[in-house]
């Protein structure tokens, strides 16, 4: 059922991550044919109209060749009743996983993949209701999914190993990056990391230290492209020269610590917390700075990126 061979995909919901899912299978696997469902009254009129953006053309003639392997399903049983793989982009509430799964599961083939692009309800939680929760595999993306390359595959405990073996393959074949979590963790491991980085960030301007604009300079002039072809782990370790990760941890260990504590206590002392005071503060600096910002042109940019490491 993997590429090169013939598969049936259905998409549920139809926002930003479906419509960019779905092209991403249409551009990257030619015998897939993809099933898209929302309960929103005007879908094909709205798939029709932004999907090209996501497919990357706005010709007519050069949409045929994906737009024909769509399929606007009117109900959720259709949309899964013959899917090789089922994958949810609904809201991200455990209420709807819970009532979404055990229909897909009563309409879907026995063998089908499920899915869910949730970016932080485990799949442990969306199966309470299921007969079989072993099928269900959270495949967390990175936004936007069509051009991200990585993928975060997060079992459960009652996954199943073909499961996860079935959608590793899956991935690999399209040519995209699936990383396998060892274990269920809040928010999974990229948000984890870029949160991470974020709440520092936000403290720091909440201080005064740094300007929003001047924050995002530091980042993109230093760490960033340089995890773009090294991750903290090998950046640091070859920072250790010859020693590796424990000669750089032997060399400024105390500066690491000093600042894992600074930030923890200013952390504290600046409240920085979802809807602290704080909050309006740097909202207003980002408004000020970048208005709405051309996500077109992040994304032009983001794919050359990628193309130069290797990765596009």
């Amino acid at each position: 059922m993997f590429p090169p061979e013939a598969t049936e995909i259905a998409i549920i919901g139809s926002g930003t991550i479906g419509l960019s899912f779905a092209s991403l299978h249409l551009l990257t696997h030619p015998l897939c044919t993809v099933s898209i469902f929302d309960t929103r009254p005007d879908l094909s009129s709205y798939v029709h109209k932004y999907l090209p953006g996501y497919l990357g053309r706005t010709a007519d003639a050069d949409n045929i060749k994906y737009l024909d392997r769509l399929v606007i399903a009117t109900t959720l049983k259709e949309a899964v009743e013959s899917a090789d793989i089922v994958q949810e982009q609904g809201p991200e509430a455990l209420e709807f996983k819970l009532s979404i799964w055990p229909q897909i599961e009563l309409y879907a083939p026995k063998t089908a993949l499920f899915w869910s692009s949730t970016s932080g309800i485990p799949a442990s939680k969306q199966t309470a209701r299921m007969r079989d929760p072993s099928r269900l595999l959270v495949v967390h993306p990175f936004n936007p999914p069509h051009i991200m390359p990585v993928l975060e595959l997060v079992p459960s405990p009652t996954t199943s190993q073909t499961v996860v073996d079935q959608t590793m393959s899956y991935w690999r074949a399209l040519g995209r990056s699936p990383v396998l979590l060892r274990k269920e963790c809040t928010g999974f491991v990229a948000n984890r990391l870029a949160f991470a980085l974020f709440r520092e960030a936000c403290s720091l301007v909440a201080q005064g230290v740094v300007s929003v604009e001047d924050l995002d300079e530091l980042v993109t002039t230093s760490m960033g492209p340089r995890w773009a072809v090294a991750g903290p782990f090998k950046a640091y370790h070859a920072g250790g020269g010859e020693g590796g990760l424990t000669s750089f941890m032997e060399k400024i260990g105390g500066t690491v610590q000093g600042c894992w504590e600074q930030a923890e206590e200013d952390v504290v002392a600046q409240g920085i917390v979802v809807g602290g005071k704080w909050q309006a503060k740097v909202c207003k600096q980002a408004d000020e700075a970048y208005g709405v910002v051309d996500t077109a042109e992040r994304d032009e940019k983001t794919k050359r990126v990628l193309r130069a490491i290797g990765r596009g």
